[in-house]
C-alpha cells in the first residue's frame, strides 16, 4: 500500500511539473521598427555619405551626357559634308558612347543600391540587437514589426519602443 502511495504521488508530482510548464504564458510585444530605425542618430551621417557618393555617379553621367550632346551636335553640323566612311565612324562613335552611358547609368543604380545596403546593414543589426535585448531582458516571447502590418489581428500587445530607445539612449 505505502507503495502504491508513494508511486502515485511520484505521477501526480510528474504530471503536476508538466501540466506547470504547459501553462507558460506568451508574451507578446509589438514596436514600429521604421520609426525607430529613423530616430538613430546614424541616420545623418549614412544620408551625407549615400548624397555623397550619388553625387559623384550623378556627375559622372552628366559629363557623359554633355560629351554625347556635343559630339551629337559637331555629327550634325558636319554630317553633309563628310564622307561615307567619316560619318559611319562618327555614327558608331555615338553609339558606342550612347551604349557606354547606358551601361553605366544601371551599373551605377546597382552601386547605389548596394552602397544604401551597406551603410545601413550595421545600423540595422544595432537596431535589432537592442529589440533581442529589451525582449530577452523583459521575457516577452515574440515581437512583431507594427511597421509591416503583417498582423491582421493580435491580442494587445505592450508597445516596446521606449525600452529599446532606452536601451539606444534615444530620447
Amino acid at each position: 500500500m505505502k507503495k502504491i502511495l508513494v508511486i502515485a504521488i511520484a505521477v501526480i508530482c510528474c504530471f503536476g511539473s508538466v501540466e506547470v510548464k504547459a501553462q507558460k504564458v506568451n508574451k507578446f510585444g509589438h514596436i514600429d521598427f521604421a520609426s525607430l530605425f529613423e530616430m538613430m542618430p546614424e541616420q545623418d551621417s549614412i544620408r551625407t555619405e549615400y548624397e555623397k557618393f550619388y553625387k559623384s555617379i550623378e556627375n559622372q553621367l552628366i559629363a557623359m551626357q554633355q560629351e554625347l550632346q556635343t559630339k551629337y551636335t559637331a555629327y550634325q553640323q558636319g554630317a553633309a559634308t563628310m564622307s561615307d566612311i567619316i560619318r559611319e565612324a562618327k555614327e558608331k562613335e555615338l553609339n558606342d558612347l550612347n551604349n557606354r552611358m547606358e551601361e553605366f547609368q544601371t551599373s551605377g543604380q546597382q552601386k547605389l543600391s548596394e552602397k544604401e545596403n551597406a551603410l545601413m546593414a550595421p545600423l540595422i543589426e544595432k537596431a535589432r540587437n537592442a529589440v533581442q535585448a529589451v525582449a530577452k531582458e523583459n521575457g516577452y516571447t515574440y515581437i512583431f514589426n507594427s511597421t509591416e502590418g503583417l498582423l491582421l489581428y493580435a491580442e494587445p500587445s505592450d508597445d516596446i519602443m521606449p525600452l529599446v530607445k532606452k536601451k539606444l539612449k534615444l530620447k
